[in-house]
């Protein structure tokens, strides 16, 4: 098995550095559910509102990073991945640079940095290593990179991606969210936990 990960909102948790931020340029009233998508959707009602959703996002992406945390349940999850020689690697669309925003800021730098202070590539930590780590450019060249390196499985948090043609048909799709998805073939899991359990459980039994 060769398994890819997304890493924004898969591996990394912004729900609360989005809302504090948000409410702090008094784009969401205080009080609204801390979550992602809510947040992006109340936002994209605004006027400009796609135009401000990107600018947020650059924030966080770059000088709000720090407030960003791991998810509940990817450590036992990549600790069991390791047990069973699975093999992981990141593969996310991530720019260098923001089209919008006002900091200059290398988004791929900030991504690391944050984990190297999340442990990612320490032995009593994650595990990984830092050539297993793929940046793209355009979600084209993530599907790419997907296919070049003979992934089996793909954990996303967007059904975008698995909606592409390009998408490999041998590679088996799940998709991390708390939504139903329309896609065919998808498995859909809410948590950590859950995705463990699909992976690790039954070998249990």
């Amino acid at each position: 098995m060769i398994l890819g990960i997304d890493f924004d909102n898969t591996l990394v948790n912004y729900d609360n550095v989005l809302y504090e931020r948000a409410l702090q340029s008094g784009l969401i009233p205080s009080g609204a559910q801390r979550d992602k998508k809510n947040i992006r959707d109340k936002i994209r009602r605004l006027p400009d509102g796609e135009i401000k959703w990107q600018k947020l996002q650059a924030f966080i992406y770059g000088k709000g990073m720090n407030g960003s945390l791991l998810f509940e349940g990817v450590k036992p999850f990549l600790d069991a991945c390791r047990g069973a020689a699975i093999s992981v690697f990141i593969i996310s669309h991530k720019t260098e640079f923001a089209s919008l925003g006002d900091e200059r800021v290398n988004f791929r730098d900030t991504a690391i940095g944050w984990m190297k202070r999340n442990q990612f590539f320490d032995k009593d930590g994650l595990g990984l290593s830092l050539d297993k780590i793929y940046f793209e450019s355009t979600r084209q060249e993530k599907i790419e990179r997907i296919k070049q390196l003979g992934c089996t499985h793909f954990i996303d948090d967007l059904e975008e991606t698995f909606s592409e043609d390009s998408f490999p048909t041998n590679v088996e799709r799940i998709l991390y969210t708390k939504e139903r998805s329309q896609i065919k073939d998808v498995k859909t899991f809410a948590s950590w936990k859950e995705i463990y359990e699909y992976f690790f459980a039954k070998k249990r039994e």
